[in-house]
């Protein structure tokens, strides 16, 4: 298929997905309807020529850090959290190649029968083919989050920014789902994000974006189209810049 690059935003994109978001109306588990939508969106932009990594989280199965606050030692707690993505990562990779895409999951911990280990360079070779990489596992280490590892990777595969798909259309001046007057904002320095306190990201994963200056773009994922329209170079949810000296966002 004929690519269309030249008339997208962005040649290589991570997006990074919530595992939370895959419940869908679920209480626990994964929504097939909302994986296959998943799945739809990214065949749009892979079709046009864009190469997409993507790293997705596992709390829809298990989230580490609320079951060390309950009592589970944090470590082990964040290996089981790794485990989660995974289960994800590899139904995720089911239902694009069931779309029609090639794909290659490559995990931070070792997994050989299930999924490559992560080399740098084996990850952009495959998407320079035209393969959907998921990165499974986190960073491989307790103490950091799927965002820590979104961030990270895309920095090491060189994109042009880090996407991050939620249920809301962006970055909001309080949390949409409990405050109908909060306000959404189009674009944001990152030290205005970091002096309001938003919590998009963790500091970490929004660390590593901020010294580097790596765009971010929050957006509505549940929405027919968003990803397509964002690579398209339209203005959809929120873009986190790091300008030296942005205007304060109001």
């Amino acid at each position: 298929m004929a690519s269309d690059t030249h008339r997208s935003a962005y040649k290589r994109i991570l997006l990074k997905l919530s595992g939370e978001a895959l419940l869908g109306a679920r209480s626990y588990g994964i929504d097939p309807d909302v994986l296959a939508g998943y799945a739809r969106e990214i065949e749009t932009i892979v079709e046009r020529g864009i190469e997409v990594a993507v790293v997705i989280g596992g709390g829809n199965i298990f989230r580490g850090v609320r079951t060390a606050h309950a009592g589970m030692t944090r470590a082990h707690a964040d290996y089981m959290g790794m485990l989660a993505t995974m289960i994800n990562a590899m139904a995720l990779q089911d239902a694009l190649e069931q779309a029609g895409l090639q794909t290659r999951l490559q995990s931070s911990i070792k997994m050989e029968e299930i999924a490559e280990p992560f080399i740098r360079r084996r990850a952009i070779r495959h998407l320079e083919k035209g393969r959907v990489v998921i990165f499974g596992a986190g960073t491989g280490n307790p103490y950091f989050t799927t965002d820590t590892a979104a961030a990270l990777r895309a920095l090491e595969i060189e994109a042009d920014a880090l996407l991050k798909g939620t249920r809301v259309a962006g970055i909001f001046s309080a949390d949409p789902e409990a405050d109908p007057d909060a306000k959404m904002y189009d674009e944001i320095a990152g030290d205005e994000v970091i002096r309001r306190d938003l919590r998009i990201m963790d500091i970490t994963a929004f660390t590593l974006c901020r010294e580097s200056k790596l765009p971010i773009l929050v957006f509505n994922v549940n929405e027919p189209g968003n990803l397509q329209s964002i690579v398209s170079g339209e203005r959809i949810g929120t873009v986190v810049h790091w300008n030296e000296n942005p205007a304060a966002a109001t």
